[in-house]
């Protein structure tokens, strides 16, 4: 069974920072490409930050280039998502995505992330 699982967040002042923590487990990770992605009620899910399947090659969305890292740890089956600098416009539900070529389309349930004073 693919399982995604979200933690780390919560809330933080402007300027702070969180780690998010995306466990998986039920695939082959190292396979996987892994992505962050994040939604405010009423608005569109956002790409965050995207990692390939060699953990090397990332994307990142435009608002958080500079901010945010993304790294994968194939010997933990996890993603990461550092965020530093963060702002209230960063405020959202963050969701991690798993997919394997022609295998595994999964989603994790969301970490909240409240940036404020």
């Amino acid at each position: 069974q693919v399982r995604v699982v979200e933690s780390g967040g919560g809330l933080v002042q402007p300027g702070g920072s969180l780690r998010l923590s995306c466990v998986t487990s039920g695939f082959t990770f190292s396979n996987a490409v892994m992505t962050w992605h994040r939604q405010v009620p009423g608005k569109t899910r956002e790409l965050v930050a995207s990692i390939g399947v060699d953990g090397v090659s990332t994307n990142y969305g435009d608002a958080v280039k500079g901010r945010f890292t993304i790294t994968k740890n194939n010997a933990e089956n996890t993603v990461y998502l550092q965020m530093n600098s963060l702002k209230p416009e960063d405020t959202a539900v963050y969701q991690c995505h798993a997919y394997v070529w022609r295998s595994v389309d999964a989603w994790g349930q969301g970490t909240q992330v409240t940036v404020s004073l």
